[in-house]
C-alpha cells in the first residue's frame, strides 16, 4: 500500500526514525549507568535487621490477597509488631503500606490486636509513615471497620493531633478526617473534642490554602451533629467561620457557609451568631449572595433563609437592603440562583412589616417577569409572595400594574406543572379574584386554553382543593359576551362536576355549586341546559333539605349568647 508520501518526505521520516532510536538507545544506557553507581552507594543498602525481617516477615504479609482469615492470624500480628516497633523506616513503611492496603479491601472489623501496631506508627519519626497509617485510620474508621472508642481510649488522638503541627498539607489532612469520623464516637468525651478542635480552628487561620480548606472541611463535618456542633459554638468557633465567610479561596467560603447553614438550624446558637457587632455575619453572607461561584451564592441564600425564621434578623436583613441583590439574583440565568433567592424573598414576604418595602422595591414586578420562566420552586414561591403582598391596596395595585396575573394564567398551560403545583397557582388565583379589580382584570385577559385548563382541574374529584380553587376561580368571572363564548363550549363538562359538588355533603362544595349555577345562568344558553337537567333536580333537594334545616332549626327557642357562652 502506498504510504501517500512523495520520496522526499519518506527519506526525512526514514532519517528521523533512525536518530530518535539513537538517542532512545543512549537514553537507557545512561539510565544504567547512574542506578548502577547509586546501588553502589551504602544509601541503598539493607541493614542485616532490614534483610532479616523483609526475608522473614513478608512473606506472611504477602497473604493480604488471599482469605481475610489468613491474613488477619497471630502470625501476621506478630510480623507487624515487629515490623512497627523497628527503627527502620523501610520496615515502618512496609506495615503502613499493609495496613493501608487492608482499610482499602478489609469488608470485616478490624481485630482490637490490630491497631496496637497502628499506635506504634502514628508515633513513628517518619512524617511518610505517619501519612500513610494516617490515612489507613481514615479509611477504616469511614468503614466502621475500627472501634472509635477503642481508637480514642488507646490515646492514638495525641499523635492525630500532632500532625497538625507537621506542616505538610496531606498529613493536615488526615489528621482532620481523623478527627472529624472520632467526632461521632458514642463516647463523646468533651475534653477529647476540645482538644480537637481548637488546633482546628487554628489551622483554618492559616495563610496556607490548602490547610485552610482541610481545617475548615473538618469544621464542617463536625458541625453535623448536634454534640459537635455544640461544642465547636462554644469554643469560639463560630467567628472563625464567619471570617472565613471572607476568604479568597471559594472552596473555604464554602465549607465555612455550608458549616454555618448547618448551626444557624439550632435557634439556641442564634445569640452567639449575632454576637459580632456590626451585622458582620449577615454582611458577610449577603456579600456572598452575589459571588461569582454559584454553589456559594446559594448556600449563602439558604443560610439567610434559615436565620429569617429569627423576627430580630428579618427587621436587620430589611435595614440592610437585602433586597437589591437578591432582585438581581432573580434576573440571573441559572435557575438554580433564581430558586435561591424567590426562596428567600419568599420567607421575608411571610413577615408583614416587610411587605410594603417589598412593594416599594419593585418585588412584584420581577415576580411577573420570573413567572415566565417557570419552574416548580418558582411558581410556587411567587404565588406565596403575590399573596402576602396583596394584603394592602397598593399591593393589589403592583400586581395590576406588573405581569403577576398572565404569569399566573400562563403557569397553568405549563407541560411541566404538577398538581401540587397548580394547587398553589389556584390557590393564589382564587385570593386575588376577592378584590373586584383584580377580578375584572383577569376576566379581560383569561384565554379559552385557560379556562379549558380550569374546567378540567374543576373535574378532578380526586384533588378535591385543587378541584376547589378551579372552580371558585370559574364562578366569579364576570359573564360578559367574550367570557360566554370562552364558556359555552365546557356547558356539559360544567353541569357533571357541579352535579358532584351538589351530591357533596361538604357544605362548601354545596354553596361553591350553587353561586356557579347563580351565575351560570345569566346566560340563556346555559339556562336551557340546566332546566329539566339532573342538576336541577339536585339543586332543588339541596333546596328541600335546606328548607327543613331551616324549619327545624325554627322549633329550637333561640339561646341567648350569654347562656350558650358563660
Amino acid at each position: 500500500m502506498a504510504s501517500g508520501f512523495c520520496e522526499h518526505c519518506s527519506r526525512l521520516l526514514k532519517e528521523f526514525c533512525v536518530y530518535l532510536r539513537k538517542i532512545c538507545r543512549d537514553f537507557e544506557q545512561k539510565i544504567r549507568d547512574v542506578f548502577r553507581e547509586l546501588s553502589q552507594c551504602t544509601c541503598f543498602r539493607i541493614t542485616p535487621e532490614s534483610s532479616y525481617l523483609r526475608t522473614q516477615e513478608l512473606p506472611s504479609l504477602h497473604m493480604l490477597c488471599d482469605d481475610e482469615t489468613q491474613l488477619l492470624n497471630q502470625e501476621s500480628l506478630r510480623a507487624l509488631s515487629r515490623l512497627a516497633s523497628s527503627e527502620d523506616t523501610d520496615l515502618q513503611t512496609t506495615a503502613a503500606m499493609f495496613y493501608l492496603h487492608v482499610s482499602h479491601h478489609l469488608k470485616s472489623p478490624l481485630p482490637d490486636a490490630f491497631l496496637e501496631p497502628v499506635m506504634a506508627l502514628l508515633l513513628s519519626t517518619d512524617l511518610d509513615v505517619q501519612k500513610t497509617i494516617s490515612l489507613s485510620l481514615v479509611n477504616l474508621l469511614a468503614k466502621n471497620n475500627v472501634c472509635k472508642e477503642l481508637v480514642i481510649e488507646m490515646g492514638m488522638l495525641v499523635p492525630i493531633l500532632e500532625l497538625f503541627q507537621s506542616g505538610d498539607a496531606t498529613a493536615q489532612c488526615h489528621s482532620c478526617a481523623c478527627v472529624t469520623l472520632l467526632a461521632s464516637s458514642e463516647s463523646k468525651s468533651e475534653a477529647i473534642m476540645v482538644d480537637g478542635i481548637m488546633p482546628l480552628l487554628a489551622l483554618a487561620k492559616s495563610y496556607e490554602p490548602q490547610v485552610q480548606q482541610n481545617a475548615t472541611w473538618a469544621l464542617l463535618h463536625l458541625t453535623q451533629s448536634d454534640w459537635s456542633t455544640r461544642i465547636l459554638c462554644e469554643v469560639g468557633a463560630i467567628p472563625v467561620l464567619v471570617l472565613l465567610l471572607q476568604s479568597s479561596d471559594s472552596e473555604v467560603q464554602f465549607y465555612s457557609c455550608t458549616a454555618l447553614c448547618n448551626i444557624t438550624a439550632v435557634q439556641e446558637h442564634h445569640p452567639k451568631l449575632l454576637s459580632m457587632g456590626g451585622h458582620f455575619l449577615l454582611k458577610s453572607l449577603l456579600t456572598l449572595v452575589s459571588s461569582s461561584v454559584q454553589k456559594n451564592s446559594t448556600q449563602a441564600c439558604r443560610c439567610l433563609q434559615t436565620l429569617s425564621k429569627n423576627v430580630l434578623i428579618q427587621e436587620q436583613l430589611m435595614e440592610l437592603d437585602c433586597v437589591v441583590p437578591l432582585k438581581a439574583l432573580l434576573k440571573n440565568s441559572s435557575p438554580v440562583r433564581r430558586e435561591s433567592a424567590i426562596t428567600l424573598l419568599s420567607a421575608l414576604s411571610a413577615h408583614p412589616p416587610n411587605n410594603d418595602v417589598l412593594v416599594s422595591e419593585g418585588l412584584l414586578e420581577e415576580i411577573g417577569q420570573l413567572l415566565h420562566h417557570q419552574t416548580s420552586v418558582i411558581i410556587t414561591h411567587s404565588c406565596k409572595i403575590i399573596t402576602d403582598l396583596c394584603s394592602s391596596s397598593v399591593g393589589q395595585q403592583a400586581v395590576m400594574e406588573s405581569l403577576c396575573l398572565s404569569g399566573l394564567l400562563g403557569a397553568l398551560l405549563s407541560p411541566s406543572v404538577s398538581d401540587e403545583t397548580s394547587l398553589h397557582v389556584t390557590s393564589c388565583l382564587h385570593h386575588l379574584m376577592t378584590w373586584d379589580p383584580l377580578k375584572s382584570n383577569l376576566s379581560v385577559t383569561i384565554t379559552s386554553e385557560q379556562v379549558s385548563r380550569l374546567v378540567r382541574l374543576s373535574g378532578q374529584i380526586q384533588n378535591p382543593q385543587l378541584s376547589y380553587n378551579s372552580a371558585a376561580i370559574i364562578s366569579t368571572l364576570e359573564m360578559t359576551e367574550e367570557m360566554v363564548q370562552l364558556l359555552r363550549p365546557h356547558y356539559i363538562t360544567m353541569l357533571e362536576y357541579l352535579l358532584v359538588f351538589l351530591k357533596k355533603k361538604d357544605v362548601k362544595l354545596q354553596q361553591l355549586g350553587i353561586v356557579t349555577v347563580f351565575n351560570l345562568k345569566k346566560d340563556g344558553g346555559f339556562s336551557s341546559l340546566f332546566a329539566g337537567s339532573e342538576l336541577e333536580a339536585q339543586l332543588w333537594k339541596v333546596h328541600a333539605q335546606t328548607e327543613e334545616t331551616r324549619r327545624l332549626l325554627q322549633m329550637i327557642k333561640p339561646l341567648s349568647r350569654s347562656s350558650v357562652h358563660p
